[in-house]
């Protein structure tokens, strides 16, 4: 158990951003079976449209700190190869 003021108010802390954390990564993985599941199909909006919001998704989660710069950025880039292509 933590001794003094400021190590309690840390554990206070890191529960609070642990959950934070976890919800956030639960909502990539969700948006990003859902963006191959929409790959999968022929839908071309629907395509779209899942790949904005996992994009967008992404771009929350750095902003937030729960995922690092470079590896959104490579997956945005996969995400662009796969959906937003010229064809």
């Amino acid at each position: 158990m933590a001794n003094t003021k400021s190590a309690i108010k840390a554990a206070r802390k890191t529960v609070r951003l642990t959950d934070r954390n976890k919800a956030t990564k639960t909502r990539l993985k969700t948006l990003h079976r859902k963006l191959e599941a929409a790959l999968k199909g022929s839908d071309e909006a629907a395509k779209k449209a899942a790949g904005s919001a996992y994009t967008s998704a992404v771009d929350k989660a750095v902003k937030s700190g729960v995922v690092h710069r470079n590896a959104a950025n490579r997956a945005k880039a996969q995400v662009a190869k796969h959906v937003f292509a010229k064809k």
